[in-house]
């Protein structure tokens, strides 16, 4: 296998993905423990293997982290590690690799394998700076609850929580991801324990507009009917807030947005602004600067200086 150094040279034509091995695999790796993972999008097995990787090694962070080449953007580095089917997984440790853990494919078998190498490598105890470290592991369990598998990134966020329990981040996340489960009561209380002096970071009041949104997010038995009987008295703005609601239990945001600007463009002061709040609560739920917030706050805009 040719050498894994910074100065490796693996071709010209390929110096933006060869700047970003070092940096997501060299760089670390001289410090921590690299589990290095060759995978594809096509591959079954590999997304089986995803949150096998992703769990164990986020308990033994920041000693131990993970990095990820999908195979089909990055040939040459493939190639390299002479990399024949997928998924494949190498330790790499002081830019080298040391271990092939392709055949461990459950969490004990990886953990066992784990245990040893950190045993017999000089691999130090703590790794850098934890929020560094633990920071990827962060955006990770971002990137899988913003694809809809919110089972999985609650068993990400947990891992982070139980390595760092202040950090607001992980904290936020691990309370969305219960949240995307339907969980209200359980992502309230994972935000319980926060300290004060966290209580106050963005991601946990997003979090807990979130939780706000769903304690008032009826569901609607019969939503047929509903959106039959709003259509008939188009000004009946305790049933339209009703549907508004329910859209919003449904995870329908856009037309529960619709719901409340409409209720607004018809009586803005309709029940002490009520209409107002749930749509500002509705847009600290998704992100203040979230691209879909910025549009439907144009939208209310519009609305009220019409």
């Amino acid at each position: 296998m040719a050498s894994l150094g910074p100065g490796a040279a693996l071709g010209g034509g390929e110096r933006e993905a060869i700047e970003a091995f070092k940096r997501d695999v060299i760089d670390p790796s001289m410090d921590a423990l690299v589990i290095l993972d060759f995978w594809a999008e096509w591959c079954g097995p590999c997304k089986a293997l995803a949150p096998v990787l992703e769990k164990v090694t986020a308990e033994f962070a920041p000693r131990v982290k993970l990095a990820k080449i999908n195979v089909d953007e990055n040939r040459t580095i493939a190639a390299q590690f002479r990399v024949q089917s997928i998924p494949t997984v190498y330790a790499i440790f002081q830019g080298q690799p040391v271990y092939d853990l392709t055949p461990a494919r459950t969490e004990r078998e990886l953990r066992h394998y784990l245990e040893q190498l950190l045993k017999q490598l000089p691999v130090p105890e703590a790794a850098g700076d934890q929020a560094a470290d633990i920071e990827p592991l962060i955006q990770m369990g971002n990137e899988v609850l913003g694809s809809g598998d919110a089972a999985r990134a609650e068993g990400i966020f947990r891992q982070i929580v139980e390595i760092a329990p202040d950090n607001p981040a992980a904290v936020a996340g691990l309370a969305q991801a219960l949240l995307a489960l339907g969980r209200t009561d359980e992502a309230e209380a994972a935000l319980a324990g926060l300290p004060e002096d966290k209580a106050g970071d963005p991601a946990i009041a997003k979090a807990k507009a979130g939780i706000a949104l769903a304690k008032d997010a009826a569901p609607v038995d019969d939503f047929d009917a509903l959106l039959a009987e709003v259509a008939a008295s188009p000004d009946d703005h305790e049933k339209r807030f009703a549907l508004a609601a329910g859209h919003v239990a449904r995870g329908d945001r856009d037309a529960a947005a619709d719901a409340l600007l409409e209720i607004i463009r018809r009586d803005r002061a309709w029940n002490e602004g009520a209409a107002r709040d749930r749509l500002l609560k509705l847009f600290e739920a998704v992100g203040l600067d979230d691209p879909w917030t910025l549009g439907q706050r144009r939208k209310l805009s519009a609305i009220l200086f019409s």
